[in-house]
């Protein structure tokens, strides 16, 4: 604050006490002549708020009044400044006083020794390439963008080795403080960005994906005549599988089982030659050359004879033939060429004089390869007459006749071969000649 000026005997004296400029109309000449009205003080007045005049002291170290008279036209000196010359504001402005009052005593800071930098490796020559500066105007918006001299020892070119400085960050104060905040760590991965979830749809935007999803008609009916082709597929591959293979397999057992059968009621004394029931098995075929040791049963039904892997005989209707025991008259068989067993599925490879045996209950019967058709139409019965049409036989005799589909994997025709017996041998005097060589 400022002190109290001396009043005196007779009242208080002021610099706004009426006649305190002279006459009237010198005041307002004062402020006029001011240079700034509002800031420079009028005459006897102070504008500092920090005016410490009770502090004040000459350089005998005394305080001196404010209101002491000049000496020389000057202003008294306050702590050894310079003097104040005539007509300036009577204000004295102490810094160091302001900082004692409000921040207390402080104490300098130690000095710190400078270090002592080792000598560099002379680098050589080296070219500097100096960016032009900034200019003045553009200093205040461009401070954080530090201007960088780079030495390129030895000639060579190209970007300082080690890591690339950081750019600085010239946007606004929040931008600033995320970029220190992210100064030193890592880079988020790119996983890390893709596992960000992404702001849900609206509903009409999640009806515009859901429908942009669906699949045309047109692509639907492909897929769906695709899978039928390829279940079709799947179901033909089953069945041609079934046919080739698995038939084969079931119809081997069978007639396996049938074999073991017969000659066990054969070893009962049962299966005497005679009239047997359809389905029946009464005699075992050898056929050498194909390997080939299959059941005959009596009939040619499909289901219960030749698809369960066995020959059937012809013996119903106007399609019976004779047996193997008369003496005269044709013994006709049928069979599978493929599937089902196929026991006939390479009797066109026989040729003239192989043998082929019919075994009963009582006897060894054996028949000589005579003649082939290969084909013939399936409603052609004369090939099984008592006496074969085109087999060559020319009169009455006790032959043989094996039937089979042809060509093969079809039944459009049939194939025949004929054969005529040429031994009778009784079980009793053992296997014939074909059957033991």
């Amino acid at each position: 604050m400022t002190a109290p000026r001396p009043e005196d005997d007779t009242g208080l004296q002021g610099p706004y006490e009426q006649g305190a400029y002279g006459a009237d109309g010198a005041f307002v000449a004062a402020v006029e002549g001011l240079a700034d009205p509002l800031n420079d003080p009028l005459p006897e007045q102070h504008t500092s708020p920090w005016f410490r005049s009770d502090t004040a002291q000459d350089d005998t170290g005394t305080g001196v009044s404010q209101d002491a008279a000049p000496v020389d036209g000057a202003r008294p000196q306050a702590y050894g400044g310079p003097e104040q010359p005539q007509g300036a504001p009577d204000e004295w402005y102490d810094p160091e006083g302001y900082q004692r009052d409000w921040y207390g005593a402080q104490q300098a800071p130690a000095p710190v020794p400078a270090a002592v930098p080792a000598p560099a490796p002379d680098p050589g020559p080296r070219r500097v390439t100096v960016t032009p500066p900034v200019p003045d105007e553009t200093l205040g918006l461009r401070t954080a963008d530090t201007r960088r001299i780079v030495a390129e020892p030895h000639g060579r070119s190209g970007p300082p080795e080690g890591p690339a400085p950081t750019e600085p960050v010239t946007g606004g104060r929040a931008e600033r403080r995320r970029a220190a905040k992210g100064r030193g760590r890592r880079p988020a991965p790119a996983s890390a960005a893709a596992a960000t979830p992404a702001a849900p749809l609206s509903r009409m935007e999640a009806r515009r994906a859901a429908k942009a999803a669906k699949d045309s008609p047109a692509v639907v009916a492909s897929r769906v005549v695709g899978e039928v082709f390829i279940s079709l597929g799947v179901l033909m591959l089953l069945f041609v599988t079934y046919q080739l293979w698995w038939t084969n397999v079931r119809a081997e057992q069978i007639a396996g089982r049938e074999t073991d059968k017969i000659q066990e009621e054969w070893a009962k004394g049962a299966g005497k030659p005679g009239v047997f029931a359809p389905g029946q098995g009464f005699a075992i075929m050898h056929i050498p050359k194909l390997d080939v040791v299959v059941p005959i049963a009596e009939g040619i039904n499909k289901e219960k004879v030749l698809d369960r892997g066995m020959l059937g005989h012809y013996g119903e209707g106007k399609l019976k033939t004779a047996m193997p025991e008369d003496k005269q008259g044709n013994f006709a068989v049928a069979g599978h060429r493929n599937t089902h067993g196929e026991p006939f599925r390479y009797v066109n490879t026989l040729t003239p004089g192989d043998p082929i045996v019919v075994e009963t209950r009582d006897a060894y019967y054996t028949y000589e390869m005579t003649s082939v058709l290969p084909q013939t139409s399936p409603s052609n019965i004369s090939v099984i007459e008592p006496v074969p049409v085109g087999s060559g036989f020319d009169k009455p005799g006790r032959y043989l006749t094996l039937t089979t589909c042809t060509p093969e994997f079809t039944s459009t025709y049939r194939l025949i071969v004929w054969g005529k017996m040429v031994d009778e041998r009784p079980r009793s005097e053992g296997k014939p000649k074909a059957l033991v060589g």
